[in-house]
């Protein structure tokens, strides 16, 4: 479900000297590229410095988990930040992507113990993606930034 109203307040970044990641998803580009501005830009806003967003972009929403375990694993970041757009098109590939999207995404912060936040939007049509990524339905990018932001700090507690 979308947002309503404003969003509320970034959340504070508690390392700021921390880095972050982003996996982008390169279809949909326009979108996608979207997606990516308004992370940069919550994650600037929570205390992130200039510089320390790296972003990888990838061809689509299937190849987002293998890009973010091997980036994970590389145990330089303190989130990372998952991006793409799927739309339904006229056949099951769309579940197929979705699911292996969401649960590969999952497993990747289960397995390696870095969040890896979901800013995947998986929509009916493009204009659902069109206004929910930097539309009137908020921006998915910056709540996944949030979502990585928040999840940095709870892990960062246990180390």
């Amino acid at each position: 479900m979308a947002r309503t109203g404003p969003p509320p307040p970034a959340p504070r970044l508690e390392h700021p000297g921390v880095r972050m990641a982003a996996v982008v998803a390169g279809f949909h580009r326009d979108l996608a590229e979207r997606l990516l501005e308004g992370a940069r830009a919550r994650l600037a806003e929570a205390g992130l410095p200039e510089g320390h967003l790296e972003d990888h972009w990838v061809p689509g929403a299937f190849e987002l988990p293998l890009a973010a375990r091997s980036l994970a694993l590389r145990r330089r970041y303190a989130g990372i930040v998952a991006l793409g757009v799927v739309i339904r098109g006229e056949t099951a590939h769309f579940d197929h992507i979705c699911h292996a999207a969401s649960t590969g995404l999952m497993a990747v912060g289960l397995e390696t113990g870095v969040p890896c936040a979901f800013g995947v939007l998986t929509t009916e049509d493009r204009a659902q993606a069109e206004a929910r990524s930097g539309g009137d339905k908020g921006n998915a990018g910056s709540d996944a930034a949030d979502a990585a932001v928040v999840m940095a700090n709870l892990l960062a507690e246990g180390r």
